[in-house]
């Protein structure tokens, strides 16, 4: 599964959720946390479980539900009375221990709900335990929350981020030591495209799989720029077929044009290969 782009749209507002899709995100995500005011939540699981049973809701993505931190099973109880078969993962917000995803595993198996949890990393709490809540069982990818974890420590936000970077290269760090997919911050400002390919391409940079957006218009920047591009795909087909050559004559390093290339770097290369893969794989088309 390739999660490139994870996209928010308002519990509360069905005709926004079903517009969702067609913003080509890999991931969308029904909120019923942060999007959603307290005297509405009823309102919107309502919405949420309406537009799930639909049966002409039908989208070509990931369907996510972010729960609410603080009565998540009347949220799994409500979306159940409709089967547990309309959504495909919950996104746990304000993951602070692998206790709390172990918790929202056992409300979902008492709900007959076997999907994956994607664990929201956005206190100092769940900074400091970042690896065990990627080692849980349920946990399928951490995802980094800059501006709530922002609020926990009373950091102020500052567009070169430097103030949350340890936090963002240790969720990604035990992400990667998990096996399991690490999902960037958003990017506030959803109308400065440029920021946001900057931005994103500093996520991909460090080791992230994909990132958060706020805004249908950020999709196709973030998919662009988790999407390897030409240039990278032959570099990175011209170096796995240099190691099979290298192979058969029992070479574990060898050259590409001026490069020493040794398993670091054919680690980066099928990489690359896979997630060009799984993007075309995903939007359709042709790799070359």
């Amino acid at each position: 599964m390739v999660r490139r782009s994870v996209l928010f749209s308002p519990g509360d507002r069905p005709a926004l959720m079903r517009k969702a899709p067609g913003a080509g995100a890999d991931t969308i995500v029904f909120d019923l946390e942060d999007a959603v005011a307290p005297a509405r939540k009823a309102e919107a699981r309502a919405a949420v479980r309406d537009v799930l049973a639909d049966p002409t809701f039908d989208p070509d993505a990931e369907v996510c539900v972010r729960v609410t931190g603080a009565d998540t099973y009347r949220d799994l109880e409500a979306l159940a009375d409709e089967g547990p078969g309309n959504f495909d993962a919950v996104m746990l917000p304000k993951a602070g221990s692998a206790d709390r995803v172990d918790h929202l595993e056992n409300q979902l198996r008492e709900h007959d709900c076997r999907v994956p949890v994607l664990a929201l990393v956005e206190t100092a709490r769940g900074v400091l335990n970042a690896a065990a809540i990627a080692d849980a069982g349920a946990t399928d990818a951490l995802l980094f929350g800059a501006e709530d974890l922002s609020a926990d420590l009373g950091a102020t936000r500052t567009r070169e981020g430097t103030e949350v970077l340890y936090a963002r290269e240790k969720v990604v760090v035990a992400a990667a030591a998990a096996g399991v997919d690490a999902i960037d911050t958003v990017y506030t400002e959803f109308e400065d495209a440029a920021g946001l390919r900057e931005e994103t391409r500093f996520a991909r940079g460090l080791g992230y799989d994909g990132k958060m957006a706020i805004h249908p218009a950020q999709v196709p920047v973030v998919n662009g720029a988790f999407t390897p591009d030409e240039s990278e795909r032959e570099w990175a087909e011209t170096v796995l077929s240099a190691r099979e050559e290298a192979a058969a004559e029992d070479r574990g390093v060898f050259e590409v044009d001026g490069e020493m290339i040794d398993a670091p770097l054919i680690a980066r290369a099928e990489r690359i290969r896979e997630y060009a893969r799984l993007a075309v794989e995903r939007d359709g088309g042709d790799e070359n």
